[in-house]
């Protein structure tokens, strides 16, 4: 079973921390084991396969979920987020590639050296100049290998486009990710308020997303996001940076 990272109020890296376990619904503590013998011996109705872990209140207060674990949605169900936000719609993308963009047609132009920085504007673009027009923010984090996978050198060449229609697209390095202790999955972020946090097969296809307002679950959102964008660097600089060491 795959763990998803909540929260940690460890500066250092080590405990606490509070893990997700989707399949099951459940919550897994991460702490220093209670050694005390007199808090052991006041412990009820102790099984020989159990143990126990001290942790901040802290920690609790502002990680533990306060709602049942959403229903996995297909991806199509927050398609009216996208034009319905209010101020910022914000992602954070986690993988080394994506089954979608693999299908995409611009993908044998990419294997065939061609510049796949210039396209017409789809529904996604036309979308994102309607909203930005407006006032609005369209915001990306993504998280990059050193040297990059093959997908994520598709995303960068094929920024241009996006950027060009209005979104502000920036790139962090998987090493400064895992310093700043952000999520190891993907997630938009609709005004500080809701997040849509994506689920995917082994294969980089996107099941569907888990929608929530928990206030957990947007705060620990709203921390990556912070983190990020203070230290991702916009497109065009990386694409000059990754340009200059090949």
């Amino acid at each position: 079973m795959v763990l998803r990272f909540i929260g940690t109020t460890s500066d250092d890296g080590d405990c606490p921390t509070l893990y997700d376990i989707e399949e099951t619904g459940e919550i897994l503590v991460q702490g220093e084991r209670e050694t005390d013998p007199e808090h052991l011996a006041q412990l009820r109705d102790v099984k020989e396969s159990e143990t126990f872990v001290r942790v901040p209140r802290s920690l609790l207060t502002r990680y533990a979920p306060t709602s049942d674990t959403p229903e996995l949605q297909p991806f199509a169900s927050i398609s009216h987020l996208f034009q319905d936000f209010k101020h910022t719609a914000w992602r954070l993308e986690t993988r080394r590639g994506y089954a979608s963009d693999r299908k995409n047609p611009k993908w044998p132009l990419f294997l065939a050296g061609e510049d796949i920085g210039s396209a017409p504007d789809n529904s996604w673009r036309e979308n994102v100049r309607a909203q930005t027009a407006q006032g609005k923010r369209f915001e990306r984090v993504r998280v990059v290998d050193e040297p990059l996978t093959q997908g994520q050198e598709f995303l960068l060449a094929s920024a241009p486009s996006n950027i060009t229609a209005g979104e502000d697209i920036r790139n962090l390095t998987r090493a400064q990710a895992r310093e700043l202790r952000l999520p190891d999955h993907d997630f938009w972020l609709f005004d500080s308020k809701i997040v849509a946090r994506f689920a995917f097969d082994d294969d980089d296809t996107t099941l569907g997303v888990y929608v929530t307002e928990d206030p957990a679950e947007v705060l620990a959102a709203c921390q990556a996001r912070d983190a990020a964008w203070h230290f991702a660097v916009r497109t065009e600089e990386f694409a000059r940076r990754v340009r200059s060491t090949v």
